[in-house]
């Protein structure tokens, strides 16, 4: 990849154009283009999705590096590039493994079988946590001290500082420790996922005997331990290893080294055809506690041989699948210091602006309902507002004595505290119908989702969870209001969750509309969602798995043969269908350009296959999150946005929702 050129930000409360985000441009954020080799004749049509992910951790990981960024803005790329890679180990690596362990041999499109992919994806994965350690270690580390923050290591403690920590230690970190022995009476302990462990070899100085015994740094606790002497923290493992002394009263502390272990995280195999889908997901949850498979073990170099050989084998593991990191493990944990309050290291600070045609509400507007009978209301967060736009959306929905229905599909949001579920919990205790259509298989968040489900139901919400074999991934929510003898339908459709929390984070387009077509659309889908249906074509929605792929398809012949333009901005682009249907219209002369963040199974700039496809990548300050497309010049092009990435899971597996956007 080639760099691009820096965009510098936005003129203070002036929110980025959706035009502008289409054309590649983005507030504050690094570009980069594919620069398209030409490959062989024997090279693959297709990227490696996997390698492609990676490739995107790389771009996180160059923000980290780029010395024009504020120091702490570098170190929260640095904690989202673990998170990150955590991610990436327990869904896509731990997938991998099971192929290889069935004996699946069958090649990707790209033609690597699931054992090259894995082989290859180490030797990448080695390099960028070498290039991740060399930059915390070599230039924030000392950035931070410059700027009066300091990393503090256990062997760099003050005696002052000693005697502080040995009073943290006995009041608020040995109560929750569990030092865990491993001999004849005490087997080897669970070790669980994505925990932080001290393994330490303790010597009994009468029997003269070497035990192994396993300490989990508590994950209740903060990662990072002030000391009293100025900005200056130490991790929580370095505390305890100052302390084994107390954990191991009467033994010697031979040896003890920090490890940490990542396992299968991915729910997507639960059986769907479940008769309660709820509890199959509950009883899932618990097993994979206890039994899901280690996918990757991070140690330091120093850790002897003997213990490794000891991990190895109890965590039934390779060599392949360990991780030497020659600093801190899990650098998600500088989080908290991207959080410090300094703003003198940080981006000032984003407000949203309320869409100007929102601004009037209360004063010279009466009610949002009114601003959408005069036309569809397009916002872009977190330039604009989601809290005056799609939560007061919801907010005037559940308020109003006028609405009979509010029906959403909830896939990730902030929890019961959540002012988009307590406006639904509210219209519901106000008597109106509300139906939560709330998605149990949510990666990452299935526990929060069965909780704050039940609160619904608790609340007298029809809470339901579902089709069959799909993950719902749709944002979409129906109001139903009684206006004068006729009934209005009012829909919002989205890129994005229905998330206070990460709307402020995430580049996300949200549409408003009161257009009758697509209220009935909406309204069917619910049917289809909540009863028995087998619609599949709908007056202007595109809906996976129905016709969303075929119209898409269509969408981008019809350009080819015209000899026009497709701009698509997404998250993932690995489906080889409609890959090879933008090979063709790029032959065909349609001007292709592609706007992915993260995983991207095409080739672009291939003489005689793509040299007419563009395909550009943005990180920035805001997760671009949005699925836009465009087909068509000028006034005459289509746009359409929706909850789609174009990959086979998003295509075939899952209810999508992708919208025209018509008059906005």
């Amino acid at each position: 990849m080639n760099s691009g050129r820096e965009i510098g930000p936005a003129p203070r409360g002036q929110p980025r154009s959706l035009t502008g985000n289409l054309a590649g441009v983005a507030v504050g954020v690094r570009e980069e283009e594919e620069s398209g080799p030409v490959p062989g004749p024997d090279v693959p049509r297709f990227l490696n999705r996997e390698l492609s992910r990676l490739d995107f951790d790389e771009r996180v990981l160059a923000m980290a590096e780029d010395t024009k960024l504020p120091l702490l803005e570098r170190v929260r790329f640095l904690a989202i590039f673990s998170s990150n890679l955590d991610d990436f180990f327990q869904v896509r690596v731990a997938g991998l493994k099971e192929q290889v362990l069935a004996a699946v041999a069958v090649a990707s499109p790209d033609g690597m079988t699931p054992l090259e992919q894995l082989r290859a994806i180490r030797l990448r994965v080695e390099g960028l946590i070498q290039r991740q350690t060399s930059i915390f270690n070599s230039e924030i580390v000392p950035a931070l001290a410059t700027a009066g923050i300091t990393f503090v290591r256990g062997e760099d403690v003050t005696k002052k500082e000693l005697s502080q920590l040995h009073s943290v230690f006995r009041q608020q970190i040995f109560p929750v420790l569990t030092p865990l022995a491993v001999d004849p009476a005490h087997p080897f302990p669970y070790i669980s996922h994505l925990s932080l462990n001290l393994a330490v070899i303790v010597r009994d100085p009468q029997r003269h005997q070497q035990r192994f015994a396993r300490v989990k740094v508590p994950p209740v606790l903060p990662r990072l331990v002030p000391l009293a002497e100025g900005e200056r923290y130490i991790p929580m493992e370095d505390v305890i290893a100052l302390h084994l002394q107390s954990l191991f009263p009467g033994m010697e502390i031979v040896d003890h080294h920090p490890f940490r272990v990542t396992r299968d995280g991915d729910l997507d195999d639960v059986d769907s055809d479940a008769e309660d889908l709820l509890a199959a997901i509950q009883t899932e949850l618990r097993r994979r506690r206890r039994h899901a498979r280690v996918v990757r073990l991070e140690v330091n170099p120093g850790m002897s041989a003997e213990v490794l050989e000891l991990l190895t084998r109890e965590l039934e593991l390779q060599p392949s699948d360990v991780y030497q990191v020659d600093g801190p493990l899990d650098l998600s944990a500088v989080h908290a210091l991207a959080q410090l309050d300094r703003p003198d290291l940080k981006e000032e600070p984003w407000t949203p602006t309320t869409q100007p045609r929102l601004q009037g509400l209360g004063a010279e507007v009466p009610d949002l309902f009114v601003v959408l009978r005069s036309g569809d209301l397009l916002a872009q967060h977190p330039y604009d507002s989601f809290a005056t736009s799609v939560e007061a959306f919801i907010d005037h929905a559940a308020s109003d004595p006028n609405v009979l229905a509010i029906k959403q599909t909830l896939y990730r949001t902030s929890g019961p505290a959540s002012p988009i579920v307590r406006a639904l919990i509210r219209a519901a205790e106000a008597g109106k119908q509300v139906v939560a259509l709330v998605e149990l298989k949510a990666r990452g968040d299935e526990q929060a989702n069965i909780a704050w489900a039940r609160a619904l139901e608790e609340a007298n919400v029809h809470v339901v969870y579902g089709l069959v074999g799909l993950k719902t991934h749709a944002k979409v929510t129906s109001v139903v209001r009684r206006e004068g003898r006729h009934i209005q339908h009012y829909v919002h459709v989205g890129t994005g969750n229905y998330n206070p929390s990460t709307a402020h984070q995430y580049e996300d387009v949200s549409l408003l509309s009161a257009d009758p077509d697509l209220g009935a659309d909406v309204t069917e889908l619910f049917n289809l969602l909540t009863g028995y249906s087998r619609q599949n074509r709908y007056r202007k929605l595109l809906v996976a798995p129905t016709n969303l792929r075929p119209d898409l398809a269509h969408l981008i012949e019809r350009e080819g043969k015209a000899g026009g333009r497709i701009v698509i901005k997404v998250n993932n682009l690995v489906d080889p269908d409609l890959i090879d249907a933008l090979y063709q219209s790029s032959q065909e002369g349609a001007e292709v350009d592609l706007i992915v963040r993260s995983m991207c199974s095409l080739r672009p700039g291939v003489p005689g296959l793509s040299e007419k496809i563009r395909v550009r990548s943005i990180v920035g300050r805001f997760l671009e999150h949005s699925r836009i497309f465009s087909f068509g010049r000028g006034e005459d092009a289509e746009l359409y946005l929706g909850s789609s990435d174009l990959m086979p899971r998003n295509l075939d597996r899952r209810v999508e929702v992708v919208v025209p956007v018509t008059d906005s």
